[in-house]
């Protein structure tokens, strides 16, 4: 079993910067990709962006492409999701998740390319 625990949410004006961290614990296992996806009030719960944890590479949605930055540190377990440029669009709650990843970052932006997810944390830009 994997544990996975978000932090970092909050309310932010429109063009500030959250970063959110995500700390996993429990079983390990080879080729982990994690993700991070948000779901708005009223929608479904979409992909945001991921990271391969062995190699580092990513995979972003069109939609915060070039605004936000996902990061991995090793030592510590712990993914991030550096958001910049926000705005009042990126209003929701913010999830974690992990899963097995054997190829490339884009394959896995589905929420079934996941097995494992956090309980989420809120993310509110004020306009």
């Amino acid at each position: 079993q994997v544990q996975l625990i978000e932090s970092g949410g909050g309310l932010v004006q429109a063009g500030g910067s959250l970063r959110l961290s995500c700390a996993a614990s429990g079983r390990t296992f080879s080729s982990v990709v994690m993700g991070w996806f948000r779901q708005a009030p009223g929608k479904e719960r979409e992909f945001v962006a991921n990271i391969k944890w062995t190699r580092g590479s990513t995979y972003y949605a069109d939609s915060v492409k070039g605004r936000f930055t996902v990061s991995r540190d090793t030592a510590k377990n712990t993914v991030y999701l550096q958001m910049d440029s926000l705005k009042p669009e990126d209003t929701a709650d913010y999830f974690c998740a992990a899963g097995r990843g054997y190829f490339a970052a884009s394959n896995y932006y589905r929420r079934s390319d996941y097995d494992y997810w956090g309980q989420g944390t809120q993310v509110t830009v004020s306009s």
